[in-house]
């Protein structure tokens, strides 16, 4: 990390998703005491807000291979230009979103200050489809492999260089939900993938560790935490959810060990589904992970 001065910047982004009531993630965050919990921990603390989203009522559709394209990238755009404007005042990122389309903006962002970098991006799916191989048409299913510059060239901006990460620096953690195409990506592209099947296997510790050894060294080290990567009966309020995933404890620990190592650079923290969710559980529990990702411990 840069320093002890952190900058929060929401994005109420749900047009990547095929269920509504992302966008109240980043309120639902908040309300559940980000930035006193992260305050607590010695950080200054900068809220500054969220971006401007574009409203699905209110916009048209555009292709149905890469639904709402234009209004994701627009605010992608504006969340890169906050990213990078916080690494060049030496703050540490942290993105609300909204679904996981919003990381392109938050890599494009870091990317734009620094060059390609790495990232340990956990989440129950592949996040690898391309407008050609897409089965929905949902953009949340694209970001990774548009920051791989694998998308083609509609994701392309003058706000962001692509690749923004480079393939020997990105590892896939906690993957259980993955497409045909998705697979042959996987198999070629040279990137990490640990399923919940490698965590079983070999622990926790082992796994992100391997990870972590990866990123090592990178322009940039980046953790996109998807908050469906944990199993639904601690994280129900997702609009994906997929059974068998990080248990509760298996979450705080694969954060603590981020907080070891010393590499986090930015954090962004998406796929939190307040209509879906008991109680704000999930936006909870996503403080907490938060908290221990910047170094909070028992003692």
């Amino acid at each position: 990390m840069s320093g002890r001065s952190i900058a929060i910047i929401g994005a109420a982004l749900d047009l990547g998703a095929g269920r509504r009531g992302v966008d109240m993630g980043p309120s639902a965050i908040r309300y559940a005491g980000l930035d006193e919990r992260l305050a607590g921990l010695g950080y200054e603390i900068s809220d500054w807000g969220n971006v401007e989203t574009a409203v699905a009522e209110a916009t048209a559709t555009g292709s149905p291979r890469v639904r709402f394209l234009a209004e994701i990238k627009d605010a992608c755009e504006r969340i890169g230009q906050r990213v990078a404007e916080a690494v060049r005042e030496g703050m540490t990122p942290v993105v609300l979103g909204g679904d996981h389309s919003v990381a392109l903006g938050t890599l494009g962002g870091l990317a734009a200050v620094t060059g390609p970098g790495a990232v340990l991006w956990f989440d129950a799916h592949g996040d690898l489809n391309t407008p050609e191989t897409t089965p929905s048409g949902n953009v949340h299913g694209m970001p990774l492999a548009a920051a791989l510059g694998h998308a083609g060239p509609e994701f392309e901006s003058d706000t962001w260089p692509l690749p923004a990460v480079d393939a020997a620096g990105v590892s896939l953690l906690g993957l259980r939900s993955l497409d045909e195409a998705e697979r042959r990506f996987v198999r070629e592209a040279g990137i990490g993938v640990a399923t919940m099947a490698d965590f079983d296997r070999r622990g926790v510790e082992a796994v992100v560790g391997e990870a972590l050894e990866r990123a090592a060294g990178a322009a940039f080290v980046h953790v996109s935490l998807d908050m469906d990567v944990v199993d639904p009966d601690s994280a129900p309020g997702v609009g994906t959810p997929v059974r068998g995933g990080l248990s509760y404890r298996e979450a705080h620990l694969a954060m603590e060990l981020v907080a070891e190592s010393g590499l986090l650079g930015s954090l962004e923290i998406v796929e939190v589904n307040p209509i879906l969710d008991r109680e704000n559980a999930t936006a909870r529990l996503a403080v907490e992970l938060a908290a221990s990702a910047f170094g909070a411990t028992i003692l």
